[in-house]
C-alpha cells in the first residue's frame, strides 16, 4: 500500500525543512513571556505548587484543591522545570514537544500510507492551520491531549490499515488512556474502530485480514487503556481515601474530577453554551488557510469512498464522529475539535501535489495572504495615524502605557512583508508566498508581540509594582484574585479561596488584615471592593488583564461595610472552564 523505496536526498531535505519550519514557528518566543490567561497561569501555578510542596497527586490552586483537570500537563510542566530550571521555558516546553510529536506522527502515517511526499505535505498542512499553530504556541492542555489522541490514532491506523500489528493496536489504546488522564476525552480515539468495523465487514480496499481467533487480542485493548489510566487513578484514589479521614475536601475532589468534570460537564455544561452548528465556522475560518483546499479535497474524498479506499474512510469518518460527539453537547469551545486537525491534514496530503498545480488554489492562497497583509497594514496605519477608539481602548485595557505604537508598527511590518511576498511570488509560486507569509505572522507574534504584551497580560508588571510597596516584613492577602496574580507575585501570600464568593473573600480578608493592620496589605480588583474602600487612601495599580486593581492597608477599609456584589464565583472572565 505504501512506498518502501529508500529516501532520496530530496526526500530528506524536504523532511528536515518541514521539521525546521515547525520548530521555528512553534518555538519562536519561548522564554520571552510568562504564562497568560486563561489557562496558562492556572497550570503553571499548580506546577509551582508541586515543586514547592512535593505533592504531585493533588493539584492545588492557592489554598484550594484544583479538580477541574487531571494533573498530566502540570506534571510535565513541573518535570520540564526540573530539567531546564527556567519557568518561562518550562511552561511552554510540553506544548512544543507535543506539537512536534503530532507533526512527526502524521508525517510517518502519510509516508507509510502513501509516500514520503504525502508525509511532508501532511505535516505542512497541519502547520498551515491557524488554530493548530495558535494553540501550539500556548501552554494549554489541548496540544498535549491532541498529541495523545493523534498517537492513539497512529497506533490504531498502523494496525487497521497496515497490519495486523497488535503491538501498535495496544499502543494506541494505551495512548488513549493517557489522553483520558490528560483531559478525559482521550477515549474518543477509539471511535476509529467504528469505521474500521464497517470497512472490514464490507471488505474495503486496504483493510488487512486479522485472521480467525483474533478476538481475544482485540479485548486486550481495554486493559492497555486501563493500565494507562491507573497510573494516575489508583495512587490518587488510595491517597484521597487516606486524606479523607481528616479532610473531606479530598472526597469532594474525587467526586468532582471523576463525575462532575466529565459526564456532568458534557451532559449539563455550565458554560460556553452554543448552537448545534457552532463548529461549522470553526472548520471554515479557524482552520484557514488549510480550509482553502476543501473545494478540491471533498470531491476527491468522495471518489476515494466510492472506490472503497479505507485510508480515507477511517480518518474522515473519525472526524465526522468527533464533530457529532461535541456538537451533541450544549457546551462547546473551538478547541474541542482541535484533535481532528492532524487527521484532516493526513487525508488532505495525498491530493495536495495535484491541487497545488491548479490555478484556482494558488490564486486562493495568494489572495488569502494578500488580504491578511492588507488588513494588518490598514489596521496598523489607521491606529498609528488616526487614533481610533478601539486602539485607545485596547491600549488602556492591556496596560500598554505608550507601547501601543510598537504594536501598530508590528502590524504595519507584518502586513507590508506579506504584501511584498505576494508581489514577489505571485500566482505561479503562491505556495511559497503563503508559507513564508504565515511564518512572518507567527515569528512576529512570538518575538515581537509576546514580549510587548507580557507585563499586562501576565500581570508581571503589576505584581512587580505590588512588591515595590511591600516591606520585607509585610504580608499580603488576595481578594477576587486570578491565578496570574499569585503566580507573578513572587512571594508568599494569603488567599481566601478562589472559589468563594467575592463578599466572603472581602470579609475574610479584612478580618485577617485587622489582626495586624501595620504589616498586612490587601490586593483586589475594583469590582469586588464596591464602596467599601476609600480610593484616596488606596494605591491604584492600574489595569491588567482588562481589570483595574488596588492595593490597600486597613486605614482604607470603610468600617462595617460589606460589598454589594456577592458572586457565587469570583469575577474571572478569562476562565474558560
Amino acid at each position: 500500500m505504501h512506498s518502501s523505496t529508500p529516501a532520496t536526498p530530496a526526500d530528506r531535505r524536504a523532511f528536515w525543512l518541514m521539521f525546521l519550519f515547525a520548530l521555528v514557528v512553534i518555538g519562536a518566543g519561548i522564554g520571552l513571556r510568562d504564562p497568560w490567561p486563561s489557562d496558562e497561569p492556572r497550570f503553571a501555578l499548580v506546577a509551582h505548587y508541586m515543586i514547592e510542596s512535593g505533592d504531585w497527586l493533588f493539584p492545588h490552586r492557592g489554598s484550594e484543591l484544583y479538580s477541574d483537570k487531571p494533573p498530566m500537563l502540570m506534571w510535565l510542566e513541573a518535570t520540564s522545570y526540573l530539567l531546564v530550571r527556567d519557568w518561562r521555558i518550562a511552561f511552554l516546553l510540553p506544548s512544543l514537544l507535543a506539537t512536534l510529536g503530532s507533526v512527526l506522527l502524521v508525517y510517518d502515517l502519510g509516508r507509510r500510507l502513501w509516500n514520503r511526499q504525502a508525509g511532508v505535505y501532511a505535516g505542512m498542512a497541519m502547520l498551515m492551520c491557524f488554530q493548530f499553530v495558535y494553540q501550539a504556541k500556548r501552554a494549554q492542555i489541548d496540544p498535549l491531549v491532541g498529541f495523545l489522541i493523534t498517537a492513539a490514532n497512529y497506533g490504531l491506523l498502523r494496525h487497521t490499515l497496515l497490519g495486523p500489528n497488535w503491538r501498535m493496536y495496544w499502543f494506541g489504546c494505551f495512548c488513549a488512556g493517557l489522553g483520558v488522564i490528560t483531559k478525559g476525552v482521550g477515549v474518543l480515539a477509539l471511535l476509529m474502530l467504528i469505521p474500521y468495523a464497517i470497512a472490514a465487514r464490507w471488505r474495503w480496499n486496504g483493510v488487512p485480514v486479522m485472521g480467525r481467533g483474533a478476538w481475544w487480542r482485540w479485548l486486550l485493548g481495554l486493559p492497555a487503556m486501563l493500565l494507562a489510566i491507573s497510573l494516575w487513578l489508583v495512587p490518587m484514589l488510595l491517597a484521597a481515601r487516606a486524606h479523607a479521614q481528616t479532610n473531606p475536601e479530598y472526597t469532594a475532589y474525587v467526586n468532582d474530577i471523576l463525575f462532575r468534570q466529565t459526564a456532568g460537564r458534557y451532559a449539563h455544561p455550565w458554560q460556553h453554551a452554543q448552537s448545534t452548528f457552532y463548529f461549522i465556522p470553526v472548520i471554515l475560518f479557524s482552520w484557514l488557510p488549510l480550509s482553502l483546499v476543501y473545494p478540491g479535497t471533498v470531491p476527491r474524498w468522495w471518489q476515494a469512498l466510492k472506490a472503497k479506499d479505507a485510508r480515507i474512510l477511517l480518518p474522515l469518518a473519525w472526524i465526522v464522529l468527533i464533530l457529532i460527539f461535541f456538537s451533541a453537547s450544549p457546551g462547546k469551545r473551538d478547541v474541542y475539535i482541535l484533535p481532528a486537525v492532524p487527521m484532516l491534514a493526513l487525508i488532505t496530503a495525498p491530493y495536495l501535489n495535484e491541487l497545488l498545480a491548479t490555478r484556482w488554489l494558488r490564486t486562493a492562497g495568494l489572495a488569502f495572504i494578500a488580504l491578511l497583509g492588507t488588513a494588518m497594514l490598514v489596521v496598523g496605519v489607521w491606529s498609528l495615524v488616526g487614533h481610533p477608539g478601539f486602539a485607545a481602548t485596547l491600549a488602556t485595557s492591556r496596560g500598554l502605557s505608550g507601547g501601543e505604537h510598537s504594536m501598530w508598527w508590528m502590524c504595519i511590518t507584518v502586513g507590508a512583508a506579506q504584501l511584498v511576498l505576494a508581489a514577489i511570488f505571485r500566482v505561479r509560486h503562491a505556495v511559497w508566498a503563503l508559507v513564508s507569509g504565515m511564518a512572518v505572522l507567527w515569528l512576529a507574534w512570538g518575538l515581537w508581540a509576546s514580549p510587548l504584551l507580557n507585563d499586562s497580560s501576565s500581570s508581571a508588571g503589576m505584581m512587580r509594582d505590588v512588591r515595590s510597596h511591600l516591606a520585607p516584613g509585610d504580608d499580603i492577602g488576595l481578594i477576587d484574585w486570578t491565578e496570574q496574580n499569585l503566580l507573578m507575585l513572587g512571594r508568599p501570600a494569603v488567599d481566601f479561596g478562589i472559589k468563594q464568593s467575592t463578599r466572603k473573600q472581602f470579609t475574610a480578608g479584612t478580618q485577617w488584615q485587622a489582626q495586624a493592620p501595620d504589616t498586612r496589605w490587601l490586593f483586589g480588583q475594583d469590582g469586588a471592593l464596591g464602596e467599601c474602600i476609600r480610593r484616596d487612601k488606596a494605591i491604584d495599580l492600574g489595569y491588567a488583564n482588562r481589570r483595574q486593581w488596588w492595593l490597600f492597608r486597613s486605614d482604607a477599609v470603610v468600617p462595617g461595610c460589606t460589598p454589594a456584589k456577592d458572586d457565587n464565583q469570583p469575577t474571572n472572565p478569562d476562565d474558560p472552564d
